[in-house]
């Protein structure tokens, strides 16, 4: 909490961010990007957590690597100016990632993952193993804690009770969602109310059947995985569960909890950095 007052306070400089575009992806509906960098650079996906956005999960890291890659962040669906589709599945999330892919004309990327995006990351390597070369996967594991039915039903009722939130709630313009050189707080706030509260039990549930144990031991492909170590809602020894369980795996330390990825990017970012850079280098060396 005192993190999260400290950060609305004074966050973490908000600069340098790419303009964000809508896109069309046959047959699947329209979300929003950012793409920055350079366009002949290795491709990073950046997959955000739950109940955010592309920009507000990753604007403090989009600076520190589009110099050197050609970095994309997704609203995924559900998610700020993201695809809105009958249901949410991680799934289908993870198909939306290579969707992406082929409209921007990017061939193989590296899918760098926070929390429900590292799942989602995962996912979209087993579901299209030609297109993702590397892994980095961030404050995340192999299942989330919505697989205990007692933590699903909590999520859910409190998400009930949000939803009385949500019809009180504007939705923020495109104008204001958009001017993160103006107020920043005012920017943030607009990013974080541009996904429903409400929807967050549906999220949940989506999260609760995603386990990738019994394929982790497959994963061919360069990985990192950046390690909260106070992480109280994915817990450090479940994120060092893909450390042991992806052959090769490089593991980075982060001295942050749970939105280390915003609220702790001082640390974040540098591991980020590395991490990226160390899955590039072993992809190239392949």
């Amino acid at each position: 909490m005192k993190r999260a007052v400290r950060h609305a306070v004074k966050p973490y400089p908000i600069r340098d961010l790419p303009d964000g575009r809508r896109l069309e992806l046959p047959g699947r509906g329209t979300t929003y990007i950012t793409e920055s960098g350079p366009a002949d650079a290795p491709t990073v996906f950046l997959l955000h957590g739950v109940s955010t956005s592309g920009i507000l999960g990753w604007y403090p890291a989009i600076p520190a690597l589009n110099s050197d890659f050609h970095v994309v962040t997704i609203d995924q669906r559900w998610h700020g100016r993201g695809i809105r589709s009958s249901e949410f599945t991680l799934v289908d999330c993870a198909d939306d990632v290579a969707a992406v892919a082929d409209r921007l004309g990017v061939d193989q990327f590296t899918a760098a993952g926070f929390s429900m995006g590292g799942g989602i990351a995962q996912l979209a390597w087993q579901r299209h193993r030609d297109r993702v070369a590397g892994l980095v996967l961030c404050s995340t594991g192999p299942y989330f804690s919505s697989i205990d039915p007692d933590r699903l039903a909590s999520e859910q009722r409190i998400s009930k009770a949000l939803k009385v939130i949500d019809k009180m709630m504007p939705t923020p313009s495109d104008a204001t969602l958009d001017d993160w050189q103006g107020n920043h707080l005012k920017w943030g706030i607009a990013q974080m109310t541009s996904t429903r509260l409400g929807d967050q039990g549906t999220f949940a549930t989506a999260m609760s059947h995603f386990d990738s144990r019994p394929w982790l031991a497959e994963i061919d492909v360069p990985t990192a995985v950046v390690v909260s170590t106070r992480d109280k809602v994915v817990q450090p020894e479940r994120q060092q569960l893909l450390v042991d369980g992806i052959p090769g795996a490089q593991r980075f330390d982060v001295d942050g909890g749970h939105a280390c990825c915003v609220l702790g990017a001082e640390a974040f970012v540098p591991e980020l950095s590395k991490a990226v850079h160390a899955v590039a280098s072993l992809k190239s060396v392949s």
